[in-house]
């Protein structure tokens, strides 16, 4: 028998393994789509319904119609707060941040003069500060071109125009980055368990004794959970694209090609760490760090990549998720070029080499030992 053939006996030893386990099989495509539900649902970086406590010494009509514009959209929301101590909301985290309107707030704007504004914004989150502040500019500014109050001062007015997403809708930002996280990781455990559990179970000796080579026996197993990981990929691409309502406006093929080296990594990755673990808890604290760490916190899927300090930001060039949500979302947001992509492509190609080169290696000196 050829080392094809081999390799395609091996693979299709392992999807019926793999078939047969009707745990793992409800595991491998429930636990995908529930991450991708949870990331894209619960992850918002953009701060909605913010408590606001309003203290209004003016009470006149005019600043009455500026807390209405304040209350009009779904940034803020007013805090339940109804006393007259303008610290004790933010002390006691009821509100995050006090707008205090002074008895003089109606006569000054109408007579031409400056009208003050206290705010006392909740800094403990420096994020949501930073937008609590911007956003209070941004409204005033509207309150006053609306009513005709707004003096300029310069002959200079910026106008701004939200390019790729106008809608603002956020999931077009969290959803591929999801996508990519969870298109990794689950089948890398996969593959890692695989072949862990042939170690547990004293398998992996009946391999040596065969005709099997260490390159068809880790080719195999990589084609096996190949399938499966972009069985799940795909489960996981027709859900975001129907709840989320995502759109591909990239070229298919580029898609398809950085899609199928993206997951190639990921069955790599786990095959490598199976070859270097004996017991699937070892294997599930290796792939976990590298993982749910290095997918969540070094790829930009939710913090910039360029934020990450040196030299901790080194390691984010390692990993495949930071190429590969890049990619995902020119894909669903900018569009793309081939240009844009080839990079992208020769890397995880590249990766995907490697991880199943010293896989290989790997294989063949646990052979060579345990002869």
């Amino acid at each position: 028998m050829s080392g094809f053939a081999h390799i395609l006996a091996q693979s299709r030893k392992e999807l019926i393994q793999f078939r047969r386990d009707k745990l793992s099989v409800r595991l491998a495509f429930l636990l995908p789509v529930m991450a991708l539900l949870m990331y894209g649902f619960a992850t918002r970086l953009e701060a909605k319904n913010i408590p606001i406590a309003i203290f209004n010494f003016d009470n006149s009509k005019l600043s009455r119609e500026y807390i209405d514009r304040i209350f009009a959209t779904t940034d803020f929301k007013p805090s339940l707060y109804t006393g007259s101590d303008i610290t004790y909301p933010l002390d006691n985290e009821e509100a995050k941040a006090s707008i205090v309107i002074l008895p003089d707030f109606s006569r000054n704007v109408l007579s031409g003069k400056t009208a003050k504004i206290e705010i006392l914004i909740d800094g403990s989150d420096i994020n949501n500060a930073r937008i609590i502040k911007n956003s209070f500019f941004a409204l005033t500014y509207f309150f006053l071109t609306a009513n005709h109050l707004y003096q300029p001062q310069t002959i200079i007015e910026p106008v701004s125009r939200i390019w790729f997403n106008p809608g603002r809708k956020e999931s077009l930002f969290i959803v591929p980055g999801a996508i990519a996280v969870v298109s990794w990781i689950f089948p890398a455990l996969l593959a890692a368990f695989a072949l862990v559990r042939e170690k547990e179970d004293g398998t992996i000796l009946l391999v040596y004794t065969t005709s099997l080579k260490a390159y068809e026996l880790i080719l195999g197993k990589i084609l096996a959970y190949f399938i499966v990981g972009f069985l799940e990929f795909t489960l996981v691409l027709l859900i975001a694209i129907v709840i989320f309502k995502l759109e591909l406006i990239g070229n298919i093929f580029l898609f398809s090609l950085n899609s199928i080296f993206f997951i190639l990594t990921g069955v790599a990755f786990g095959v490598l760490i199976g070859t270097r673990t004996n017991n699937q808890m070892a294997a599930l604290q290796a792939v976990g760090p590298v993982g749910f760490l290095g997918n969540m916190l070094l790829s930009g899927f939710i913090y910039p990549v360029h934020n990450i300090l040196y030299p901790i930001s080194l390691l984010s060039y390692l990993v495949p998720s930071r190429y590969f949500i890049e990619a995902l979302r020119n894909f669903f947001l900018r569009g793309d070029s081939i240009s844009n992509h080839l990079g992208i492509t020769l890397f995880l190609f590249c990766q995907s080499l490697f991880l199943i080169f010293v896989s290989i290696k790997n294989m063949q000196n646990m052979q060579l030992k345990d002869n």
